[in-house]
């Protein structure tokens, strides 16, 4: 009765969009669940110059310092509250990596959750892979996948905002529905 009343209290003095958020800590908490993230915040821009490449940073759209911090509290409130984490991949931009190693400490480079931004014609071959990893519960923890907002909308319909998360519970069958939404400003506990 004591940890309820402590819980309760605990509760009241969040923000209402905080205890809004907890249901969805909860269930990534219990893991078998698919964190997609949005890259955390950029500098100014849209898109990438033109002639980047994959293997120079330099000549890319990369995290603002307010985004290093954005992709930190994230990574924090994964282990705040407990989340077990299994796989992190990510797209292989840097901004995506980045987001993923300040956040989880690791990345795996996977090309499917490449942005798609300067070339649509990919996108139905890249979305179908990364909808069959995504379709089956994972073994273990939750599965993290790092990417762009092009990405996630065409997966989920959803369009995010840079650091935002979206939940999804796969059904085991190769499909899955979106458990909700996880800004980056909701991520400290």
């Amino acid at each position: 009765m004591a940890r309820v009343l402590a819980l309760i209290l605990v509760l009241l003095g969040l923000p209402d969009a905080a205890r809004a958020n907890e249901p969805l800590w909860d269930l990534l908490k219990a893991g078998g669940q698919v964190a997609v993230i949005r890259h955390a915040s950029t500098v100014p821009g849209f898109g990438d110059p033109p002639g980047f490449r994959l293997d120079d940073c330099a000549t890319q759209r990369n995290l603002s310092e307010a985004g290093r911090e954005e992709a930190r509290r994230i990574g924090a409130a994964f282990r705040d509250r407990g989340v077990p984490v299994g796989r992190v991949l990510s797209s292989r931009w840097c901004r995506c990596l980045e987001t993923a190693r300040l956040a989880f400490g690791t990345a795996e480079p996977w090309a499917p959750l490449d942005s798609f931004f300067d070339d649509r014609s990919r996108e139905p071959e890249q979305t179908r892979r990364v909808r069959l990893l995504i379709g089956d519960r994972p073994p273990s923890g939750t599965l993290v996948l790092v990417t762009h907002q092009v990405n996630i909308t065409a997966l989920t319909g959803i369009s995010p905002a840079q650091g935002e998360m979206i939940i999804l519970t796969p059904s085991g069958d190769g499909d899955f529905r979106v458990a909700g939404r996880l800004r980056a400003a909701a991520t400290a506990p």
